[in-house]
């Protein structure tokens, strides 16, 4: 079965429109340059604004339903945190027709890791382990659940099996990622207090200037539960020696860790296959699932445009 594209926008959403909310609602931004930034997440549609601002409106229902926490939350982590996040500067609401609270946040100059990755990834490894173990070290109590993210991996069951299976000619076995999915079920769940995860840590999300980690964005899935979703990244940035590093300096104990690996599945098998195949979400999804599989001692095979395999 070919792969999928960005799930389509809920809403119509063009620099006018952005204009008109700005004049609305902070109009001593209104006169800033305006331009699209073309984004690789499926919930929010980024305009950036000036040198050092911009706008990130959701495009459909499931990312308006994150932005109250992340007005809510992001200001009072940010102070604990080692790097940079985007805190909003501006708190949005529904006007012009447009149904949904809405942010403005800073700008980070940079690119992303995805498309510049760091020019010290072990470095790297040790900047983003850093700034997860501050994250985890903040009281979670009466933070936000998230019931995509940080909950128990059986929940998911259904919908990573559903991705797996769209795998399907993309790739030479995929029994194979479905038996390590399976490994990651059998682990026992997290049972200590909830913990802050930042739920979607990927090469997209982390901003890389002058070679090294200088900012984590994209806080759309932030909530406190199991922080083994945030393991994503060993997976998605980092080699097999660099993973060693950082769940060393993490301290992850193995039921974490192979529950971490479960939650790379599911997330590469899901961005692989509800992603067109040049998309930066895709190549993410891919390495994770390549990565993973080599740790696991089953290498995976994919199959080119020409139905050719690969390593």
């Amino acid at each position: 079965m070919a792969p999928g594209r960005r799930p389509p926008a809920e809403v119509d959403l063009d620099a006018a429109l952005v204009r008109r909310l700005l004049a609305g609602q902070f109009p001593e931004w209104v006169t800033l340059e305006l331009r699209r930034v073309k984004s690789p997440g499926w919930d929010n549609e980024i305009f950036r604004l000036g040198d050092h601002l911009a706008v990130r409106l959701p495009r459909r229902t499931m990312g308006a339903h994150q932005v109250a926490k992340q007005h809510r939350w992001l200001a009072s982590l940010a102070g604990q945190l080692p790097l940079p996040i985007p805190v909003p500067v501006g708190a949005g609401e529904p006007a012009e027709g447009y149904p949904w609270p809405w942010s403005v946040v800073p700008w980070f100059v940079g690119a992303m890791a995805a498309v510049a990755p760091p020019v010290d990834r072990d470095g790297a490894g040790r900047s983003i382990a850093d700034f997860l173990a501050a994250l985890q070290a903040i009281d979670g109590r009466d933070g936000p659940t998230n019931e995509f993210r940080g909950v128990p991996l059986a929940r998911r069951d259904e919908h990573v099996r559903t991705a797996i299976a769209r795998l399907d000619g993309l790739m030479a076995n995929t029994a194979s990622v479905l038996r390590v999915w399976t490994d990651g079920l059998r682990m026992a769940d997290w049972r200590t207090p909830p913990t802050w995860f930042h739920g979607d840590l990927h090469p997209a999300n982390v901003v890389v200037t002058g070679g090294r980690v200088s900012a984590i964005i994209d806080f759309g899935h932030l909530g406190v539960g199991d922080p083994a979703c945030d393991m994503l990244i060993a997976w998605t940035m980092l080699s097999s020696d660099e993973r060693s590093t950082f769940r060393q300096l993490l301290g992850v104990d193995e039921a974490t860790w192979l529950r971490g690996r479960g939650w790379a599945v599911a997330v590469g098998a899901a961005a692989v296959a509800y992603s067109g195949p040049d998309e930066i979400l895709a190549r993410i999804g891919r390495r994770a699932l390549t990565e993973v599989m080599a740790d696991a001692g089953e290498p995976v095979s994919w199959v080119d445009k020409g139905g050719a395999e690969s390593g």
